[in-house]
């Protein structure tokens, strides 16, 4: 039998204690606090607690008097601190100073309690006062006392006045110049309108049309008796005044040292409000009765239980009632049933088109979205003063427009990271490239931000021409577009290598860590918008189709993001590739719902209402959002051209420009009267500027490169030597040697040698 193992510890055998990390006492001490607090909160609440927390707030309120209320408060951000001292990245950064200003405006509290208290219940007895718990308690008392004994009355008043100054500054750092701005703020934010009634419900008035995509927006104005039911329209700004206002009111950019420091407009300066109606709520509960007896009427019963009044639709949530089948049991009525109704529900309502979203994402809800009588407005800046915009941490925020509901969206183009818009002539479309232009026109300066635009219809994007965040002209030629789109590769391509060598991950990480601790500017973002697709699908498909496709696949590291705009959404231009690599898209209305599902992959586009009306679909969620686009009107473009034309170009020299200037920006400028250059090869050009970029030269670089033939790369390589901008082809099959001199002159001679190039 086997014998039975001792479980007894022998004599002078030590007990070993679990070893406690440094990280684990603080885990430990941060939740004990945080204990400490909840309990202290009970003990404040309830009256019925036990014998420790009794005594633990009779000395709160005898040590602290009415301060003892705030104590847990210091208690649980000093435990909420230690747990998620790990997330310090993510958390607000507290400085020692901003900790020490928050304890000074502790104890400055306790002490002007205590005064208040004993001045208003004890008669001025600091010491009765102290011991009643009242006012700032014990250490409020002893407090009150040294500093009355010190200063005397009124010199206690004046401390106590300078203190509370001194406080707000050290805690969050204000000034007496931003607590101005924030009062201007607070007064500009007072409405100019006379308070709405419960019995209305607040809609923006129907605009007049214009020849633009979208009505102007119209400047608000103070109402009459009768403005509730009669909307005012303003009238346009006079030409001279606009110049003059405009001229007036652009600050300088500030030259220091050999860099140019921008001013970014402020959005009061550029953007007018949207205007307000008031409609009564009578047509709503009208609308949702008409919706319940139809549907009752056709076997499908349900109940209005929200209605959510949106800028174009009117969105009314309804819950499908319980019914019996025909086996006589009780079941809800179908979804798809409802939906199924949508042409009944269009006819009772009298509405144009009607939308069924089945069921609202998150809702046991069908949404029943019918067209509001009027259109309301939606202003750009009403978008960029919500807190939606404020809230969102983005270097490119997109101010889309409201929902459904009347809330705003704003999404983060870096995250998307391109966009398709797709739509008929006079939906919106080119309404919302405007609006996206002019957010990012006044969110970012050109250091931080720049532009290629490519309008082959040469009217919808030339009105930017002059400003500094162009890196060309905006290219209207067909020609142009292939080699701009070959720059773009180029300059991707470029950064990658850059990155590669300074072991950074992405441009963001280059400019906030690389950039700083190697002397470099940072780069700027480059956004390519391009505003009509069709066109250059029907003039270089291939070539288009490729250079789209690779940028959208690669670009997002580097900065570089693409808005695509067209008007004809056929799978020939919105091609299979395409439309893979932009997974945000915008829908406006389109003919038919099988252009519908070229764009959004369901239908749902063809029931739109045009002039802003549109469909999102977010990178990330699989069911589009029905949004009214945000709208810029003409006067405030022309204000914002002016804004950033009137505070000049960036800086010319190559060595601290952030982008170089491409060839083919240089090739678009007309040559003088005088000079002219003609060359054998159309190609010729691009083969300098390849070349240039390469750094060699060979006959299988141009073939490889140009997608051309070796008789006519060879040709080309013929007309490089002879007029020596690359050197004779060394032995060992190495590559050429590139004079970029030389290139520069054959490409852009003076008006003195002008000659033509064999």
């Amino acid at each position: 039998m086997a014998r039975k193992r001792s479980t007894r510890r022998k004599k002078g055998q030590k007990i070993t204690l679990p070893k406690i990390s440094l990280d684990q006492a603080l885990d430990y001490l941060g939740y004990a606090l945080l204990t400490v607090t909840v309990l202290t909160l009970l003990s404040f609440l309830s009256a019925n607690h036990g014998v420790i927390p009794r005594w633990w707030v009779g000395v709160l309120r005898s040590g602290f008097g009415w301060g003892a209320y705030l104590t847990p408060l210091f208690i649980g951000a000093a435990g909420l601190w230690l747990v998620l001292r790990t997330f310090q990245d993510r958390l607000p950064q507290v400085t020692l100073v901003q900790v020490l200003g928050a304890l000074l405006g502790y104890l400055l509290l306790l002490t002007t309690l205590h005064f208040l208290s004993a001045a208003l219940q004890f008669g001025g007895d600091l010491r009765a006062t102290a011991r009643a718990g009242s006012g700032g308690g014990a250490l409020g008392g002893a407090l009150s006392r040294a500093l009355l004994a010190g200063l005397g009355g009124v010199g206690v008043v004046v401390a106590l006045i300078a203190l509370w100054l001194i406080v707000p500054a050290l805690t969050f750092g204000y000034t007496i110049k931003d607590a101005e701005q924030l009062i201007q703020m607070l007064a500009a934010r007072v409405p100019r309108r006379q308070a709405i009634s419960d019995e209305h419900v607040r809609v923006q008035p129907l605009p007049l049309t214009t020849s633009d995509d979208r009505p102007p927006v119209q400047a608000a104005s103070e109402p009459s008796e009768d403005a509730d039911f009669l909307p005012v329209i303003s009238q346009a700004t006079p030409a001279n005044q606009t110049a003059a206002a405009t001229d007036s009111a652009i600050p300088r950019p500030r030259m220091i040292g050999s860099e140019q420091r921008w001013v970014v407009p402020a959005v009061s300066e550029i953007l007018e409000p949207g205007g307000d109606q008031d409609v009564s709520a009578d047509i709503l509960r009208m609308q949702a009765r008409t919706i319940e007896e139809t549907l009752e009427s056709l076997g499908a019963p349900v109940r209005v239980v929200e209605i959510n009044r949106g800028p174009v639709v009117t969105q009314f949530g309804v819950e499908p009632l319980v019914v019996k089948n025909q086996n006589g049991r009780e079941t809800k009525v179908k979804v798809s049933r409802i939906n199924n109704l949508s042409h009944d529900l269009a006819l009772a309502l009298e509405a144009r088109t009607l939308r069924i979203e089945a069921p609202i994402p998150g809702k046991g809800l069908v949404g029943i979205e019918v067209p509001n009588p009027q259109v309301s407005l939606v202003a750009l800046r009403d978008v960029m003063e919500s807190e939606t915009y404020v809230g969102l941490d983005s270097l490119l925020k997109l101010c889309l427009g409201q929902d459904v509901s009347g809330r705003p969206v704003v999404a983060d183009l870096t995250a998307m990271p391109h966009l398709l818009i797709a739509g008929t002539t006079g939906s919106g479309k080119s309404v919302c490239i405007n609006s996206i232009i002019a957010a990012f026109l006044m969110q970012r300066t050109p250091d931080e931000l720049k532009f290629l635009m490519i309008d082959p219809k040469r009217v919808e994007l030339t009105g930017y021409n002059g400003i500094p965040h162009l890196t060309s002209k905006v290219v209207v030629e067909m020609e142009r577009v292939t080699g701009a789109l070959k720059w773009v590769l180029r300059e991707m391509d470029s950064r990658y290598r850059h990155f590669a060598d300074v072991r950074a991950t992405h441009i963001r990480d280059f400019n906030e860590r690389v950039a700083p601790t190697r002397g470099e500017r940072p780069l700027p973002y480059i956004v390519v918008i391009i505003d009509e697709l069709a066109d250059m699908m029907m003039m270089a498909p291939q070539e288009t189709e490729r250079s789209i496709c690779r940028i959208a696949q690669m670009a997002r590291a580097t900065g570089i993001h693409l808005v695509v705009a067209t008007q004809r959404p056929s799978v020939n231009v919105v091609t299979g590739l395409i439309k893979a690599n932009f997974p945000a898209r915008i829908a406006f209305n389109v003919a038919s719902s099988v252009d519908s599902r070229v764009i959004l992959d369901m239908p749902g586009a063809e029931q739109l209402l045009g002039q802003g009306d549109m469909l999102f679909l977010p990178p990330n969620i699989g069911t589009p959002l029905r949004l009214q686009g945000a709208y810029v009107s003409n006067y405030e473009l022309r204000h914002l051209v002016n804004y950033w034309t009137a505070q000049g170009k960036p800086i010319s020299s190559a060595a601290e420009r952030p982008i170089q200037p491409p060839l083919w920006e240089e090739r678009s400028k007309p040559a003088p009267a005088h000079a002219e250059v003609e060359f054998e090869d159309e190609l010729l050009p691009e083969v300098v500027d390849l070349v240039i970029h390469e750094n060699r030269a060979s006959i299988s670089l141009l073939q490889r490169k140009l997608r051309i033939g070796y008789t006519r790369a060879a040709r080309l390589m013929d007309i490089l030597e002879q007029h020596a901008v690359v050197g004779p082809q060394p032995s060992g099959g190495q590559a050429r040697e590139v004079f970029p001199r030389a290139g520069y002159a054959l490409l852009h001679p003076d008006a003195e040698s002008s000659k033509t190039v064999q």
